[in-house]
C-alpha cells in the first residue's frame, strides 16, 4: 500500500513515516500542499494523510481539489481543530476520516487500517457472517435468507462489525464512526438501546441473541463463528507482533523527538525575550506561533499530553499580542518554564505492560479496570478459566491477576501459567513463565501455603484497595524486568562508577565496571551484557568511538546503549543519536532518574 504524507512538521512526519514504514507501507513526504499536489499527479496513492494548516495550499483546499479533479484515494485528515465544524468542513471537502492531533498513533495505525480495508470500490461487496448476509448495495439484510427490517442506525452499526468483524468497538469508537458529522453526539444509554434493538431483531430471525457480544469492560464485537476460531488465534499472532513492532519504533522516535525539540523551544525562549525588550517583529513572532502549533499537535504523540496543552497556551499568546504588558510577559514566561519542566520529565510510555484479570466479579474488575487507566496499565479480561487458557498463548501477557473464588480448578491454572512447560489449550508449550499474583475472599493459612506452592507470586485480599492491588502488581512487573540483567558501565570517573554501582546493584543487576576503555572489547565478550552504559569523554578511546565499535558488529548492533555525559548540549545529544545510541542522560541526574532510564531500556530488550 501507498501512503503520501502531507505535513509541515518535520519531526511528526519522519516518526508517522517511519512507524507505517515499519508496517510495511510505502510512504512518502511532503512538506506543503503544493509539493503534495505534485507528487499526487506523478504517483498513485491508495491513501493521503493530509494535515488542515499548510503552507502554500491548506489541507481542506487540497482535499477539495483532489475530489473536483476526480480523485478517489482515501483521505485521513490530520487537523488540530477539534471542533464540530471543522470536522464537518472537512468531510464535506470530501475527506474519508479524520484524526485530532496530538493523536495515538496506535489509534492512527488502526485507522488507517480501517479505511484500507473499506477501500473505494463504488459497488461494496455483500458482507457475510455465518447465516448473516448485508448487501451494501440495496441495504438489504437477511439472516437464514429471512429479511431484517432495520433502523438507519442499525444498519449502520452491523454494517461496521461486518466491515471489521475481528475488532471491539468501544461507545465512545461507535460515536466517532457513526455519528463524527452531527452536532450532538448520542449519550451512553443510545448506543446500548440500538444494540439492544439490534440483537433483538437477529435474535427473532433465529440468531443468538448475543451474537452481537459484549467484550467486558472493552466494547461490542460480532461472535466468532466457531470455525473461525483458529483464524482469529492467527489473526491474533499477527496483530500482537504489529503491535509490539509499532511500539518499538514509537519509542525509538520519541528519542529522537526529545533531542531535536530542543531549537523549537529556543525559538520560543528567543520570541519571549523579543517581547519583554520590546523588540518583537512581527516575523519572529509568526515563527513563534508557528513552532508553539507543531508543538501542540505533536508533543502529546510523544508522550508528553500535558506539554501539548501547554504549547497550545503559548500559541494562543502569540496569536492575540495585540498589546504588549508585562502581565503578558509574565504569563508567557510562566508557560514556558512549566513546558521545559514538562520535557524534562519521563514522557508516558507507549509501551504498556499487559495485565491479564481472570475473574467474573464484576463490580473488583471494574474498580482495577479504572485505577489500571491512572497507571498507563493495559488490561484484558478473561471471565472463565476456559477464556484464559484460549487467550493466554496469543496475549502472552506480562503478568495475571487471577480471582481464586472463580473455580475449583483455578490452582490448577496457577501451576500451568507458572511452569510454561506444562501444557496450555492442549499444546505443549515450553514458553518463559508468567508471574501469577492470586486474589481472593479467603484467608486461611492453608490456603496461603498451597498457592505459595503453585508458584503464586502475591496472594491478595479482595478487600484492598484497587490501588493497592495494582501496586503489587507493578512491583511484580519490576523485579520481572530486570531479573538476571547484566549491566556493564566505561567510565573513567571511579565516582560515576561508584554512583552508578550504588544505584543499580540494589535492583538485582549484575554489574562489570571498567575504567579503561583499551580494554573494553574483551570485557565486552567476555561479560556479554543486556546493557551498555558509556562516558562520551575518555582518554585513549572515547564513549562515541566504541559505540560506533559495536555497533558495527552484528552481533551487538542492537545491544542498548546508553550514554552518561557531563553536559547534555546540543552537540553532544546530536553526535550522540547520529551513531545510533539509545538514550542519554546527565551525571547531575537523580539516582531515581537513572534507574527509570535503565529499566526502561531493559523492558524493551
Amino acid at each position: 500500500m501507498r501512503i503520501l504524507l502531507v505535513e509541515d512538521d518535520d519531526l511528526l512526519a519522519q516518526a508517522v513515516a517511519t512507524a507505517l514504514t515499519k508496517q510495511n507501507y510505502v510512504v512518502d513526504i511532503a512538506a506543503d500542499g503544493e509539493a503534495g499536489w505534485e507528487l499526487i499527479s506523478v504517483c498513485n496513492y491508495d491513501l493521503i494523510l493530509l494535515d488542515v494548516i499548510l503552507p502554500k495550499l491548506d489541507g481542506i483546499s487540497l482535499c477539495r481539489q483532489l475530489r473536483q479533479s476526480g480523485h478517489q484515494m482515501l483521505i485521513l485528515l490530520l487537523t488540530a481543530k477539534d471542533t464540530k465544524t471543522d470536522k464537518v468542513i472537512g468531510l464535506d471537502a470530501g475527506a474519508d476520516d479524520y484524526v485530532v492531533k496530538p493523536f495515538d498513533f496506535q489509534e492512527l495505525s488502526a485507522r488507517i487500517r480501517a479505511l484500507l480495508r473499506r477501500g473505494n470500490t463504488s459497488l461494496p461487496p455483500i458482507l457475510e457472517w455465518g447465516s448473516l448476509c448485508l448487501d451494501p448495495s440495496t441495504c438489504e439484510v437477511t439472516y437464514a435468507d429471512i429479511v431484517l427490517n432495520l433502523t438507519a442506525k442499525e444498519f449502520s452499526l452491523l454494517d461496521l462489525f461486518l466491515r471489521n468483524n475481528q475488532r471491539i468497538f468501544s461507545r465512545s469508537a461507535i460515536v466517532d464512526q457513526l455519528w463524527s458529522a452531527e452536532k450532538d453526539p448520542p449519550e451512553e444509554n443510545t448506543i446500548k438501546s440500538h444494540i439492544k434493538s439490534l440483537r433483538q431483531k437477529l435474535k427473532a430471525a433465529g440468531a443468538n441473541y448475543d451474537f452481537i457480544e459484549t467484550v467486558y469492560g472493552m466494547g461490542y464485537r460480532l461472535k466468532a463463528l466457531s470455525n473461525e476460531q483458529k483464524c482469529q488465534k492467527d489473526q491474533q499472532e499477527t496483530d500482537l507482533k504489529q503491535q509490539k513492532t509499532l511500539l518499538a519504533t514509537i519509542a525509538q522516535q520519541r528519542e529522537i523527538f526529545k533531542v531535536k525539540v530542543g531549537s523549537r523551544i529556543t525559538v520560543l525562549n528567543l520570541a519571549a525575550d523579543a517581547l519583554r525588550r520590546g523588540t518583537l517583529d512581527v516575523e519572529l513572532r509568526q515563527k513563534a506561533e508557528q513552532e508553539a502549533h507543531k508543538l501542540a499537535g505533536s508533543l502529546g504523540s510523544f508522550g508528553f499530553p500535558k506539554g501539548s496543552l501547554l504549547a497550545n497556551e503559548i500559541e494562543d499568546v502569540f496569536q492575540n499580542l495585540k498589546s504588549t504588558s508585562q502581565a503578558k510577559c509574565f504569563d508567557l514566561d510562566k508557560l514556558l518554564i512549566k513546558l521545559q519542566r514538562e520535557l524534562e520529565k519521563t514522557p508516558v510510555e507507549q509501551i504498556q505492560n499487559l495485565l491479564l484479570v481472570i475473574s467474573n466479579d464484576r463490580q473488583v474488575v471494574e474498580e482495577l479496570i479504572k485505577e489500571a487507566e491512572n497507571q498507563e496499565l493495559q488490561v484484558k479480561i478473561a471471565t472463565n478459566l476456559t477464556t484464559a487458557r484460549n487467550i493466554i498463548p496469543s496475549l502472552n501477557p506480562d503478568v495475571v491477576l487471577l480471582d481464586l473464588d472463580i473455580h475449583k480448578d483455578s490452582l490448577k491454572l496457577l501451576t500451568e501459567l507458572s511452569q510454561r512447560s506444562a501444557t496450555l489449550g492442549g499444546t505443549p508449550s515450553p514458553l518463559p513463565e508468567i508471574p501469577v499474583l492470586v486474589f481472593t475472599e479467603r484467608n486461611n493459612f492453608s490456603y496461603r501455603v498451597e498457592v505459595a506452592r503453585a508458584g503464586g507470586r502475591a496472594f491478595l485480599q479482595k478487600s484492598m484497595p484497587p490501588s493497592q492491588i495494582l501496586e503489587s502488581v507493578s512491583q511484580i512487573l519490576q523485579q520481572t524486568c530486570i531479573t538476571e540483567a547484566r549491566v556493564m558501565v566505561v567510565d573513567d570517573d571511579s565516582q560515576t562508577l561508584t554512583f552508578i554501582q550504588q544505584s543499580l546493584e540494589p535492583l538485582g543487576l549484575t554489574l562489570k565496571t571498567l575504567e579503561d576503555s583499551r580494554y573494553f572489547w574483551d570485557n565486552l565478550t567476555e561479560f556479554s551484557p543486556d546493557l551498555l552504559i558509556l562516558d562520551v569523554e575518555m582518554p585513549h578511546i572515547n564513549g562515541i568511538e566504541l559505540c560506533q565499535v559495536v555497533r558495527n558488529d552484528p552481533s551487538y548492533k542492537f545491544l542498548p546503549v546508553l550514554f552518561i555525559v557531563d553536559n547534555l548540549n546540543t552537540d553532544i545529544v546530536e553526535q550522540i543519536f547520529a551513531i545510533d545510541a539509545d538514550d542519554c542522560i546527565s551525571k547531575t541526574a537523580k539516582n531515581s532518574q537513572l534507574i527509570t532510564r535503565v529499566l526502561n531500556r531493559l523492558k524493551r530488550t
